[in-house]
């Protein structure tokens, strides 16, 4: 039985990096216990913003078990995002590196399906779920737990081969495997880079991060105004965040991503900062078609684009 785990493991891994998939790494499905205060300190002290879906399914995201029936082992799996191509405009409001190619969600959810349609081809009659950011999993928890990288002071995972640049998902299955062990050094160190140049203090203390004061809340998740107090201090930033895992000293390590839907929309990062301020609902339309900065949709960009504007 134990070998059979440990075979079925290693053949899981192995396709998932024939999928393109950056690491692998897996963990037995169980309540996570030492999640359940941390969360609930989150959720108490609001720092959750208006982030309402956070408070939901709260036993959901500590137990994978109540996600899929029978659930024996959670898969977590990285895919690099990371590209050294950027905004030729330096004045341009700055969309997040994440979000210059087709939606990860897309991209990602198709190689789960394929990854779980191979595991049943080779394994047999295996039941579980694909999950990537858009359910109560708490993934970078997972990713730990399954070896993959630790927490950094910016609560983002970071390993030591890649830095931070990728997405995280997951694969619940209702089959025994090898568990990796989980990642128990920290190697921030002494370095506060991340908490010192975050302009907003969303990083408030080493592991602490106010969500409801982070640049990526406020021009995504944040559906009202963005709140006054935070003009002058959103450093560009139009939809999303990169800044604390640009000072990040890991990230000297991360490779360019080979996912050609990754690459960014040929108008994308050459539109400058006048075409950005003036946007059509049809230059939207066409740049932003697959995009992950649809979610904020037209109107939302143009509020936090409006919101970059100095006041006269």
């Amino acid at each position: 039985m134990a070998s059979n785990a440990f075979k079925n493991s290693l053949f899981i891994k192995e396709s998932a990096y024939k999928l393109g998939f950056l690491s692998c790494g897996i963990s037995k499905a169980e309540f996570l216990e030492a999640e359940a205060p941390r969360l609930e300190t989150w959720l108490n002290n609001n720092h959750h913003g208006e982030m309402a879906y956070m408070a939901n399914y709260f036993d959901k995201r500590l137990d994978p078990r109540l996600l899929v029936d029978d659930a024996k082992s959670v898969i977590s799996l990285t895919y690099n995002y990371f590209t050294n191509q950027s905004q030729v405009d330096p004045t341009a409001p700055k969309i997040s590196k994440y979000a210059y190619g087709e939606d990860y969600h897309t991209v990602i959810k198709e190689k789960l399906a394929e990854l779980l349609e191979i595991i049943r081809n080779e394994i047999g009659d295996v039941s579980g779920r694909c999950f990537i950011d858009s359910a109560p999993v708490l993934d970078k928890a997972w990713a730990k737990k399954s070896g993959l990288g630790w927490i950094g002071k910016n609560s983002n995972l970071i390993a030591k081969q890649q830095g931070s640049f990728f997405f995280i998902a997951e694969l619940i299955v209702d089959l025994d495997l090898h568990y990796d062990a989980e990642f128990a050094t920290d190697h921030c160190g002494s370095c506060t880079r991340c908490i010192d140049t975050c302009p907003t203090d969303a990083i408030f203390a080493p592991y602490q991060v106010d969500g409801s004061k982070c640049i990526s809340y406020l021009t995504i998740e944040l559906k009202n105004e963005i709140p006054s107090t935070f003009k002058g201090k959103m450093d560009n930033w139009a939809f999303g965040c990169d800044i604390c895992q640009d000072v990040c000293p890991w990230n000297r390590f991360a490779v360019p991503h080979q996912e050609h839907r990754f690459n960014p929309h040929p108008e994308l990062l050459h539109l400058e900062k006048k075409e950005l301020e003036e946007i059509t609902t049809e230059v939207f339309s066409r740049v932003f078609n697959k995009s992950a900065v649809k979610r904020t949709k037209f109107e939302g960009l143009k509020r936090n684009i409006n919101f970059l504007k100095p006041l006269n």
